[in-house]
């Protein structure tokens, strides 16, 4: 009686190589070399270290092409492939790279698409993808924050652009020169130069810049970290939830096939007797 590998089977050993810690570690080193010969392009180098870059760039976009096709035919549902955002961004970067580099009107783009390959590092890495899915979902109520922040901004720009336009009209011209230089308060970029200079006609402008510093460095900075925050939360839970319930079908399967061994097994033993 000869034994046969089953397609299933195989499919599966597949799957388990894709999702294998060694596999993955093959493309994050992959990748991180990618980064590596990037870099190293931007240097002036000895023509034969030129020529290995060259080498060692078409080796690493010929093992990303079949990186990506190995795991479409891993795939379960394959039709769906490519709706996944993480799938779909590494497809668009592997066939960006294919572009020529001989090509004198496709070079900068294909060079464009090269560096983004370093992004593929986010898309392999199951930690550094659940922070950009999350700072993704976050970006709804980061909005309405940014909104405020904005009405805040052209309030005290218009604010600034009345008083303090007679003190230095390159700072507080208009409103728009205005919300620039707010700007520049709000990340604390020689700041105070400007609050001295309007200090000296205005003594009590100061009141201006430290509301304005209070509401945008701490409090609106603060309600942004705390809406990252709290999706981050949500999406842990969520994820510790999603687990436990594959747990919970895993255990169940794995008992619906020992029922089977066991009815297989009673099956047996009766027709033997």
């Amino acid at each position: 009686m000869s034994s046969s590998i089953s397609p299933a089977s195989g499919f599966e050993k597949l799957r388990r190589i894709e999702s294998s810690k060694v596999f993955q570690g093959a493309v994050i080193t992959i990748i991180i070399l990618s980064a590596l010969t990037i870099g190293a392009k931007t240097y002036d180098l000895p023509p034969l270290v030129e020529k290995s870059l060259i080498v060692m760039d078409n080796a690493i976009t010929l093992f990303f092409l079949v990186e990506i096709l190995f795991r479409f035919g891993v795939c379960a549902n394959k039709k769906r492939f490519l709706f996944d955002g993480w799938n779909l961004f590494d497809t668009l970067v592997v066939i960006g790279s294919l572009i020529p580099l001989d090509n004198s009107e496709a070079v900068l783009l294909g060079r464009l698409l090269r560096v983004f390959r370093v992004l593929r590092l986010v898309s392999v890495v199951p930690e550094l993808r659940f922070l950009i899915n999350s700072l993704l979902k976050a970006i709804p109520r980061m909005g309405y924050i940014a909104l405020l922040m904005f009405i805040i901004f052209y309030i005290y720009a218009a604010m600034g652009s009345m008083f303090f336009a007679s003190v230095d009209e390159e700072l507080w011209g208009d409103v728009a020169i205005a919300m620039l230089t707010l700007f520049r308060v709000a990340t604390f970029e020689d700041w105070t130069d400007v609050m001295y200079a309007t200090m000296e006609q205005y003594p009590l402008s100061w009141i201006f810049y430290i509301t304005f510093i209070f509401l945008t460095a701490f409090v609106f900075l603060n309600m942004m970290i705390g809406a990252i925050l709290e999706v981050m939360s949500e999406e842990h839970n969520a994820k510790q939830a999603q687990k436990a319930h594959d747990e919970r079908d895993e255990i169940a399967r794995q008992l619906r096939a020992v029922q089977v061994q066991l009815a297989e097994l009673t099956k047996q033993v009766s027709e033997k007797r």
